[in-house]
């Protein structure tokens, strides 16, 4: 249902501009499906996360992990359900964790987060942003600027981590940034058969 509502809109964009070629047609119409096929995905996540009584801290898992996500990018699995099966299993997960578990001493949970930080950055500089075949960041002025924010949104959120009192919520923005780090890495693409974009199109 989502493909062909995305399908027939791509038609629509065509037909208004018909400079449009079949290549970057796909790459619009995969965008149109990564936006319109988030909106349920999240409303079914808010509705159990209610049902469930995390309603709250599911939703403040899914604003703290965005801004990075946004810019740094991964990778996404191939289908509809395989994504909210996905997205599901990465928000609930994190929240169950993060309530269970507790980083004491203060010292053992600033170690945590100062090694967390050194994996993003280290993820950062090799991948970020972390771009699929079907949506490809080749500009390179787009690519530098998505690198500077990976590095700042992670650290911020990092920082968060340390000064958020709340344990539940300062756990939950700590293994944002561990999860996301990871998604953008190859070890991550490669099990989820997914290619960076860049890396094709370069070759191309």
């Amino acid at each position: 249902m989502i493909d062909k509502i995305c399908k027939n809109l791509t038609n629509k964009i065509r037909k208004k501009m018909p400079e449009i070629n079949d290549e970057r047609a796909e790459i619009i119409q995969y965008g149109l499906q990564l936006m319109i096929g988030e909106i349920p995905k999240l409303i079914l996540l808010i509705i159990i996360a209610i049902i469930l009584k995390i309603g709250w801290l599911v939703i403040f898992a899914y604003l703290t992990m965005l801004p990075y996500k946004i810019v740094a990018g991964g990778f996404h699995l191939k289908t509809h359900i395989g994504c909210t099966i996905g997205t599901f299993i990465v928000y609930f997960g994190n929240v169950m964790i993060s309530k269970n578990l507790v980083l004491q001493p203060i010292y053992f949970k600033y170690v945590v987060v100062g090694l967390v930080w050194i994996i993003s950055i280290i993820m950062i500089s090799l991948y970020a942003p972390a771009d699929t075949v079907n949506f490809p960041i080749l500009r390179k002025e787009e690519r530098k600027l998505k690198k500077i924010l990976s590095y700042v949104f992670a650290s911020i959120t990092l920082i968060g981590a340390i000064f958020i009192k709340d344990n539940t919520l300062s756990n939950i923005i700590l293994i944002n940034v561990l999860i996301e780090s990871l998604s953008i890495s190859k070890l991550a693409y490669k099990l989820t058969k997914n290619q960076y974009g860049y890396e094709i199109y370069q070759k191309g």
